[in-house]
């Protein structure tokens, strides 16, 4: 009974495949004539690695990668810090946002090899043990998150921000934060948290 319930179901996916592969247009292979970089990734040539050695969050890292990695994939894949998120990977959303050599960068839209020696701050890198970056506990008290996605990239951004005197008034802020997209709508609250910060500094 196993057996036929075994055929019943790959007789369903296979008929699901290759209707949803018709509806789109798409052409159905068989599995023999795939492409080889769709059965299996073949290992980068050593030519196209590089190791990349960045201060991180202030500690000396170092990673061996492709040349083709962005600095983003870098922090996530390679360095284990997910607090940097992938929004669009197009450089249009801002929650991969991150401070490089003190300037807030999107990570998804730079190599990682262009920043060799770089100082780097990420969102893991703000707070100091259990002390909160005031900007940290400035989105707390404003309520400036909801799903909390773009919140790294957020709080990066309003650091630099800050950092730059962009902050004189509440217009101010919302031009220079413009990069930075908040599907929920909390940008009131954002720039609410954005303005105490930078009175307090």
């Amino acid at each position: 009974m196993s057996e036929t319930f075994d055929e019943a179901t790959t007789l369903k996916r296979r008929t699901f495949v290759a209707a949803s592969t018709a509806v789109a247009g798409l052409p159905l292979l068989p599995s023999d004539r795939l492409p080889a970089s769709a059965s299996a990734s073949a290992p980068t040539p050593a030519d196209q690695l590089s190791t990349v050695r960045l201060a991180v969050n202030g500690e000396q890292r170092t990673a061996r990668v492709d040349n083709r990695t962005s600095l983003l994939d870098l922090l996530r894949e390679h360095l284990d810090l997910p607090g940097t998120k992938k929004g669009c990977d197009q450089g249009a959303c801002g929650a991969c946002t991150v401070l490089v050599d003190d300037r807030r960068v999107n990570a998804c839209l730079t190599l990682a090899v262009m920043h060799q020696g770089a100082r780097v701050t990420t969102i893991e890198g703000l707070a100091r043990g259990e002390q909160l970056h005031p900007l940290q506990q400035a989105f707390i008290d404003h309520d400036g998150l909801q799903c909390g996605y773009c919140t790294p990239g957020q709080v990066m951004s309003g650091v630099a921000c800050i950092a730059e005197g962009h902050t004189g008034s509440r217009a101010e802020i919302r031009e220079w934060m413009s990069g930075n997209l908040c599907r929920c709508g909390a940008y009131t609250n954002i720039v609410s948290a954005i303005e105490q910060t930078a009175k307090e500094a």
